[in-house]
């Protein structure tokens, strides 16, 4: 007498399609999320810049003119923060400073790598009030390129800026009188160069 093997049916044969539906989608958002990892930091900036949103400062290529500076004065407070993990030492050289909307403003952070390894990091930035984001202008700034330090380096980091006339005529951005830039700093990868070195490093030191 033959055996036969008859096909499973009901809710058993429904639970492998079912799980495969399931799994899918979860491995896709995994790698996603792995892969947003990684890009966040450069993608949030690009993101804010071109939306606005959080406070996102614009960039201009010089100052403005002397006769396009207006007697009104503004307040430029400055805040330094680290992201998860990074082990530098981040902060102001300056509580504030007062300059008249348009003047050309210089501020400055330090940077210190207290470690024993080479450490690279990319800043993301914003004002608040958020309304203001649009009129504080970045002539040249540490944020828009990667920050490698070496073992226990230590570094002061420019930013010149401005803040645009045009704030005056916003109907909300017009009643600020105290801003205040904040930068976070994120490690990232190493340039291809500064990896090898440390690779190379890392092999004398073993042998």
């Amino acid at each position: 007498m033959n055996d036969v093997t008859e096909p499973v049916t009901g809710p058993t044969a429904r639970k492998a399609p079912e799980a495969k539906k399931v799994v899918l989608p979860l491995v896709g958002l995994v790698a996603f999320m792995t892969f947003a990892s990684f890009a966040a930091v450069p993608f949030y900036n690009w993101f804010c810049a071109v939306t606005g949103y959080g406070g996102t400062t614009t960039t201009a290529s010089a100052p403005l003119d002397e006769d396009q500076v207006l007697d009104k004065t503004m307040i430029v407070r400055f805040d330094a923060s680290l992201g998860a993990g990074m082990e530098w030492e981040f902060k102001p050289l300056q509580f504030s400073v007062e300059l008249k909307v348009g003047e050309t403003g210089l501020a400055f952070y330090e940077a210190y790598n207290p470690t024993d390894r080479v450490i690279a990091g990319t800043a993301s930035f914003n004002v608040a009030p958020f309304s203001a984001g649009n009129y504080f202008s970045k002539i040249a700034c540490f944020c828009f390129t990667e920050q490698v330090l070496q073992p226990g380096e230590r570094v002061r980091m420019p930013v010149t800026f401005y803040v645009d006339p045009g704030i005056v005529d916003d109907i909300e951005a017009k009643r600020v009188h105290s801003i205040t830039l904040s930068y976070t700093f994120y490690e990232t990868d190493l340039p291809i160069e500064e990896a090898s070195l440390e690779v190379d490093n890392e092999n004398t030191q073993v042998n």
